[in-house]
């Protein structure tokens, strides 16, 4: 339930249908990758850095130092548009993929729960798992090109993929159907992870401060909320996201599974390798949730006084 004042839009006597929630939720998401995309390049090229080297060589070899390291050395040797390369996929992949990790997440809640307004931990894991789970099975395509633009500098310089389109048509000939699909076990696994602790983080830490007082549905509630949950996602979620990130990228063949891309990374570049680009993750996600939740709490209110108003004009 809506409790306080807004600071922006208040809050609508009828709460937000599935509609709402899911063009809220991909347009917000969008609104958030336009803001924090080069972090998350950053954090791509991080990632892949000192791929299939020792913890030596890799730290001798290093291209990329740190997050603002990276953004310069990119801007330096590549201009500044390279810090966006990717981002027609990322839309693509927010406008399908946030729309159903997101905004399925209060129905699917609902569901788990059979209309109860209290949800368990449980239920909510649950339901946070499940739309992750779906959102992948919608949107790996358009992850796997974002990915692959990101990284594509990797090359020795030369341009791997033309265009978004030429990208999926690349990838579809020369690796196949499945090739589009590459990494999905890991990108199921980690975004199952990412919405459980980004979606159910963000519900208990406002569902708290509410129950306790200290502060109402408002603009503050929702940056605080965001924040915690982007910091807590972004430690359990490390490890798959750069496995993920290293598949995806990966030539044909390099990696027989995505359980042997990991088992590769710990024998020749160690633990930590799994934690590699931690701070651009951290700094996207963080501001990512924060830009995202903000205003998809902004966005339903928006939408759902623009129904009203338009279903009682006078």
């Amino acid at each position: 339930q809506e409790i306080g004042i807004m600071v922006g839009f208040k809050a609508t006597d009828v709460p937000p249908t599935a509609t709402v929630k899911f063009l809220g939720a991909g347009t917000a998401a969008c609104i958030a990758d336009l803001i924090t995309f080069p972090l998350d390049t950053a954090k791509v090229r991080l990632q892949i850095q000192g791929e299939g080297q020792g913890l030596v060589r890799a730290a001798a070899n290093a291209q990329y130092r740190g997050v603002l390291g990276t953004i310069v050395t990119m801007v330096r040797t590549e201009g500044p548009r390279s810090l966006y390369n990717g981002l027609v996929a990322g839309l693509q992949r927010q406008m399908s993929f946030a729309s159903v990790r997101i905004g399925l997440y209060d129905s699917v809640k609902q569901f788990y729960t059979k209309g109860s307004e209290h949800a368990s931990i449980g239920s909510r894991l649950l339901a946070g798992s499940t739309t992750g789970a779906l959102a992948v099975a919608v949107a790996q395509p358009t992850d796997v090109v974002k990915v692959r633009f990101q990284a594509q500098a990797r090359a020795g310089g030369g341009r791997r993929y033309q265009s978004t389109v030429d990208a999926y048509k690349t990838i579809a000939r020369e690796e196949g159907f499945r090739g589009l699909w590459k990494g999905t076990s890991p990108n199921v696994a980690r975004n199952a992870i990412v919405n459980c602790a980004e979606l159910v983080t963000y519900d208990l830490i406002k569902d708290a401060l509410l129950k306790a007082n200290l502060m109402t549905d408002d603009l503050p509630c929702h940056f605080t909320s965001a924040f915690g949950a982007g910091f807590c996602t972004t430690i359990i979620a490390s490890p798959v996201d750069v496995v993920k990130t290293r598949y995806m990228n990966s030539a044909l063949g390099q990696y027989s599974s995505a359980g042997h891309c990991a088992l590769t990374m710990l024998q020749k570049e160690g633990p930590r390798a799994f934690y590699k680009g931690f701070m651009p993750s951290f700094l996207r996600l963080g501001s990512w949730n924060v830009v995202m939740f903000v205003t998809y709490e902004q966005l339903k209110r928006a939408l759902m006084a623009a129904c009203t108003s338009r279903e009682a004009p006078f």
